[in-house]
């Protein structure tokens, strides 16, 4: 007798062939997204002697000028950018690039911008390269070195032992590893976006699920029933943990969107009503050369000024200007366990210090908060290393639902045969 049809069952047969249909490629994603979400501190934790520093008594911070300086004359390149920790403990992070471009074919860093495809050789998605990022040894961007700010000594770049592990890491989480050529469609870069799609529906369609048929049993699907047998557990693990975690989940795959499709991406900020990413692309604005008297200000009169237009503690990206037509940009956030990581942002005359424009986010629009906010959304950084262990633990328990969800549909698929064997079963007469 042919079932009749209800819009539960259709839900969940999406929620089912949907799972089966992209188990692998989510379990890949989210088992790496896992991974990466601690990333830098599992990093500096592995080389500690390389990102702190010791502080002496009444010790004073030599300049931002003087250590750019030395580092440019030492490594033979221009220093691009600068991060400042309000740490004291903390060492300095200047950006450089060599003199002529880097030599000895691709860095690390390139490695990890090619097999993330087109879109990140450009520059436009990255998510820990680059000036302000966690820098490659080689590669367009240049190389991140860790300065002690009281000594001037280089105790070593960003690269370091789980590097490359990283690297692979975030290349599988972005394109499965498949490497393209600029210009080129990247395949992995398609499936993994065409998974995260289907992850969405997986989400809504088990939300739908997960409420039952009696509202009054709604309580059963809150808890985890752990006397039961395994085959209880299994699907409790599934049905509750999934619940808890959705709407984290659905952060991650709506936000993870706009690195995979560049039409997602257009239409979120048509949506929004203003550009994500767009902070990637902005140019700094031009100085006029006109004021410029006998000095430009210092590196550490510019962190002054911007510390009077942004008066609290916080942590520095200076970005110095390319050329002699722009502007040093300033770019100041505050950190702590449960800090919002927005970032203000100051834009300076490099001849004057004049302030030529002045961005906090506070300011701003809710739609404009949201858009500058996609990359904290999806890495878990939003509201500092509390939001970051919350995210790790979504991460994981999605890294566990194509597991549990296969295991729910093998037991109902043998309970199934069992009964059709069991029908088929000739009757036994008495006599």
């Amino acid at each position: 007798m042919k079932k009749e049809f209800t819009w539960r069952k259709l839900f969940n047969d999406l929620h089912l062939w949907l799972g089966l249909a992209s188990g692998l490629v989510l379990f890949v994603v989210c088992l790496t997204g896992t991974l990466f979400t601690f990333h830098t501190e599992i990093e500096e934790a592995l080389e500690p002697q390389k990102y702190e520093v010791q502080v002496p008594a009444n010790a004073v911070a030599l300049s931002p000028d003087e250590l750019t300086a030395q580092l440019q004359t030492s490594q033979k390149g221009k220093v691009t950018a600068l991060q400042i920790s309000q740490d004291p403990t903390k060492p300095y992070r200047l950006t450089l690039k060599k003199e002529g471009g880097e030599k000895g074919g691709k860095g690390k860093g390139e490695q990890a911008k090619s097999a993330a495809g087109p879109a990140a050789a450009k520059g436009g998605e990255g998510k820990k390269g680059g000036p302000g990022g966690k820098g490659g040894s080689g590669g367009g961007r240049g190389t991140t070195y860790l300065v002690d700010q009281y000594t001037g000594e280089v105790k070593g770049t960003t690269e370091g032992p789980a590097s490359e592990f990283f690297h692979t890491v975030e290349g599988l989480h972005r394109t499965l590893m498949v490497k393209a050529e600029p210009g080129t469609l990247n395949w992995g870069k398609i499936v993994v976006g065409a998974a995260t799609i289907i992850f969405v529906f997986i989400i809504l369609s088990g939300l739908v699920i997960w409420f039952p048929k009696k509202l009054k049993n709604w309580k059963q699907g809150l808890k985890i029933k752990t006397s039961g047998n395994w085959k209880r557990l299994n699907h409790d693990l599934h049905n509750t943990l999934g619940f808890y975690s959705s709407f984290l989940l659905l952060i991650m795959a709506l936000t993870g969107l706009c690195w995979s499709f560049e039409w997602y991406r257009d239409g979120a900020s048509a949506l929004l009503g203003d550009k994500i990413f767009k902070q990637r692309a902005e140019k700094p604005l031009n100085s006029d050369p006109a004021g410029f008297a006998a000095q430009k200000p210092t590196l550490a009169e510019m962190i002054a000024i911007a510390d009077g237009l942004l008066p609290y503690e916080g942590n520095y990206r200076i970005s110095l200007p390319p050329d002699s037509a722009a502007a040093v940009v300033l770019n100041k956030t505050q950190s702590g366990f449960f800090t919002l990581a927005a970032s203000d942002k100051v834009q300076l005359d490099q001849y004057t210090g004049k302030a030529l424009k002045v961005e906090k986010f506070e300011d701003k629009k809710l739609n404009e908060q949201i858009a500058a906010s996609v990359r904290g959304l999806h890495l878990g950084e939003i509201f500092g290393t509390f939001s970051k262990i919350i995210y790790f633990i979504s991460c994981l328990i999605a890294t566990s639902l194509p597991i549990t969800g296969t295991l729910i549909w093998w037991n109902k698929l043998k309970k199934k045969s069992a009964k059709q064997v069991a029908t088929r079963r000739p009757a036994v007469s008495k006599v």
